[in-house]
């Protein structure tokens, strides 16, 4: 399988192939070659259908019956290839070269690439495209950069203030102490102070212990696993007490929620029920509803487990088995593969439930969450040492 951007002739050209055909995209116009002009490239598939998008004229293939997964498990190359003959014959129209011009703003999957010297895997012969200090937003915020005798200087716009205009002017004075994150509030012309695992208090200068993860809303753990490298990822499991008066929330989130290729198993609440998802691959998931009775949202404690022995799939609340399905008979796909990353409540500040689950779940978790077990382990992971903020302690009432 592979996925190639060209030029050829002039043209820019999109080529991929998911295991039966290869299929090709052409712009209709052609790339300026005055070495001056920034050409805009979008390009991608959705399944097996594709398009090609370059300055807003856009190209698209529709999408015949046939194989909808891009299997690669090789770097990603920019610009050139290691070995020429790596590149698969197929992917090009004619003999490969390497790429001379230059490239910035790489986005994939709705993340942006930071090509820098340390960031890359490797590289060679590759130079500084700008020439200049500015480079490319280098001033943050719609700051606007101007080259200077001694490097470069931002000018902000009137929200913004720092040297690269990295700063909200409300949070330019600050008391949020050393364990935490200056959350700027515009519409009040003030900040709140974003507290780590740990602490708590208005400038986050109070530490604390706790067993019970209270969750406010804009609260997350992030949770890694030490003994993922020695999992059976055909065989997972994921126990948990949780209670909230809320009908909307994501309690768990087995998974890297990098982008919307990666495995995972999730635990949450919509329209008050219990809602499990899992993704072993292709996002080939089904969700499973829980709707005999409207308990989950009552403000009492409940526990859940979920079982995943490959594709078939038991959740209990309660002690109750309310779902044992098989959600994929054919058995593509059986392991697990959750990157050891297990978020609860919520994930970083600043991501949204609703957009990185894609719809499956509205709301960060309101409510407490206690005595989290992973696989078959005879001990409770400790929240305490996993990373997080705006976490309270769930035994007081603060």
């Amino acid at each position: 399988d592979f996925l190639c951007i060209s030029l050829v002739n002039g043209f820019t050209q999109l080529r991929y192939n998911l295991g039966d055909r290869t299929v090709i995209l052409q712009t209709l116009q052609k790339v300026h070659t005055n070495g001056n002009t920034w050409h805009l490239l979008n390009a991608g598939r959705v399944g097996n259908e594709g398009y090609l998008d370059l300055d807003g004229i856009n190209i698209t293939q529709k999408a015949s019956p046939g194989m909808n997964a891009l299997d690669t498990h090789s770097d990603f190359f920019v610009g050139g290839v290691s070995s020429l003959n790596l590149v698969n014959p197929m992917a090009i129209e004619n003999e490969p070269t390497g790429f001379t011009g230059c490239i910035r703003e790489i986005v994939i999957n709705n993340r942006e690439l930071n090509l820098t010297v340390t960031d890359p895997k490797g590289g060679a012969n590759i130079g500084d495209c700008d020439g200049t200090a500015c480079g490319y937003t280098v001033c943050k915020n719609n700051g606007t950069c101007q080259v200077e005798n001694s490097g470069f200087s931002c000018s902000c716009p009137r929200e913004w203030t720092g040297t690269t205009c990295e700063q909200s002017i409300h949070c330019s004075q600050n008391m949020c102490g050393s364990h935490a994150l200056c959350i700027p509030q515009p519409s009040s012309f003030s900040y709140t102070c974003a507290c780590a695992l740990g602490w708590t208090g208005k400038y986050c200068d109070t530490k604390i212990k706790f067993y019970i993860a209270k969750f406010v809303g804009n609260s997350y753990i992030k949770y890694t696993d030490p003994f993922y490298g020695k999992r059976d990822l055909q065989y997972s499991r994921l126990s948990l007490n949780f209670t909230t008066n809320q009908t909307e929330g994501l309690i768990a989130w087995m998974g890297k929620s990098e982008d919307e290729d990666n495995d995972f198993l999730a635990i949450g609440l919509a329209n008050g029920t219990l809602k499990v998802v899992i993704n072993l691959g292709e996002r080939i998931s089904v969700p499973l509803m829980h709707s005999k009775y409207f308990t989950c949202s009552d403000g009492r404690w409940h526990f859940t487990t979920v079982v995943q022995n490959q594709t078939c799939i038991k959740v209990y609340l309660d002690e109750e088995l309310i779902f044992f399905e098989d959600i994929d008979p054919q058995r593509k796909y059986t392991a697990l593969n959750y990157g050891g990353i297990c978020y609860f409540g919520g994930f970083e500040i600043g991501r949204k439930v609703n957009i990185v689950t894609i719809g499956l779940f509205q709301k960060e978790l309101i409510g407490k969450i206690k005595d989290v077990v992973l696989f078959q382990d005879s001990k409770k992971i400790q929240l305490m040492k996993a990373e997080g903020y705006n976490i309270h302690d769930g035994n007081s009432e603060n």
